[in-house]
């Protein structure tokens, strides 16, 4: 059929089209959340009787393997009821035994960003990440029942949930997880990248003096965005590289460094000139945070911190505040990633610095995570994926 030219079409008819495919789009998001929602409801119940017919009537393996055999004859047409699948559902209703998953707050969910992602998969694979860790699981933790509600795990893709109930074992680990997902519209991919880098371990380590610095909350957001320590691992460079080789490694990979810097980091240059008094001074790596509205400094140090390492980046911190940040910008923040800090020496520099820093350290070279066994598939679960995929 042959397209009516543009130029017979009424004045309003672009408008008129965008804000019909926001009503599609908005549309076809809400029929993908029902749709799982039935999904993981659904499974969440089987588990269950499961589950009940296990610890009342001594079920035993067999029955599963009967009830996979059925399930599938009466339904060929639907994926799901592997003898694998069945086995995650009852583990599911064990560990969610009223299908919460994660607490939250209600503001805390505005913003969720997951069915979107979704529904993108539609037309290709989409990223969409906010802010990780904006309020620290303590906070959240403490924070009366009357402000809490706990989120349904039916938020969740069933990919999701596989990943969280065979890789974390720690609930409140597996609850933090299952938070970021929801508010940052993690990818499977993303979840199990951040599981394996151990993620929930590093968020919000740096050593700062951000509680002295900062007004709160602004203090308890700045401090989530950094983590202790950076993995660095992805640049292929030794222990014994120079500061001027990891930053031109960070440039060129600058992708991974985003990812590992975490959402909502801007690059906004390196060897940033700086003119003070007719004297010039570069910065490392200038960034911008997009949630926190701030410019973040970026110093590397190829050895040990040092306290004055400290004060030359609250010089920087300064300059920066004078001469690129506007009003409407929150004041700027400074990391130091050396290759190792001592505690105390840290701490005791950071103290009579006047400037919002963070100290970390980052890796170039990591391990490979202890035991090995744990991040390995069993011959079960290999035969199993072989033979019957996710069962998503």
């Amino acid at each position: 059929m042959k397209k009516t030219s543009l130029t017979t079409l009424p004045a309003d008819y672009k408008d008129w089209l965008n804000r019909l495919k926001s009503r599609i789009q908005g549309t076809r998001q809400q029929i993908l959340l029902a749709a799982n929602q039935a999904q993981i409801r659904l499974y969440h119940e089987i588990g269950r009787e499961i589950l009940q017919r296990q610890e009342q009537q001594g079920w035993g393996a067999k029955v599963i393997d009967r009830l996979s055999v059925d399930l599938r004859e009466a339904f060929p047409d639907m994926r799901g009821f592997s003898v694998r699948n069945l086995v995650l559902m009852r583990k599911f209703a064990q560990n969610c035994p009223n299908l919460q998953f994660v607490q939250q707050s209600a503001a805390q969910l505005e913003g969720s960003v997951i069915w979107q992602q979704s529904a993108a998969k539609l037309e290709g694979s989409i990223i969409g990440q906010q802010s990780v860790a904006q309020i620290p699981s303590s906070s959240i933790a403490q924070q009366s029942v009357a402000q809490i509600g706990q989120q349904s795990a039916d938020q969740l893709p069933w990919g999701h949930i596989i990943f969280l109930l065979t890789k974390v074992s720690e609930p409140a680990e597996r609850e933090w997880y299952a938070f970021q997902v929801i508010q940052n519209g993690w990818s499977r991919s993303t979840l199990e990248a951040s599981i394996k880098s151990q993620l929930y371990h590093r968020q919000g380590k740096a050593i700062t003096n951000f509680a002295e610095r900062l007004p709160v909350p602004h203090a308890d957001i700045a401090a989530q965005i950094l983590k202790d320590p950076y993995h660095f691992d992805f640049l292929g460079l030794g222990d014994e590289a120079h500061e001027r080789d990891i930053e031109n490694a960070l440039v060129r990979h600058i992708t991974r460094f985003l990812l590992e810097l975490g959402a909502g980091f801007s690059f906004v240059g390196r060897q940033v000139r700086l003119e003070v008094d007719e004297e010039e001074f570069f910065i490392d790596l200038l960034f911008y945070h997009v949630r926190l509205k701030c410019y973040v400094v970026v110093e590397l140090k190829a050895t040990a911190f040092k306290p004055e390492h400290a004060g030359q980046l609250n010089f920087y911190l300064s300059a920066v505040d004078a001469q690129l940040k506007v009003p409407d910008d929150k004041p700027t923040i400074g990391l130091l990633l050396c290759k190792s800090k001592k505690k105390l020496v840290a701490e005791y520099a950071l103290s009579g610095i006047e400037k919002p820093i963070g100290v970390a350290e980052y890796q170039l070279v990591r391990a490979l995570p202890e035991p090995l066994d744990t991040c390995l598939p069993s011959i079960e679960e290999i035969e199993a994926a072989l033979g019957e995929g996710w069962d998503d």
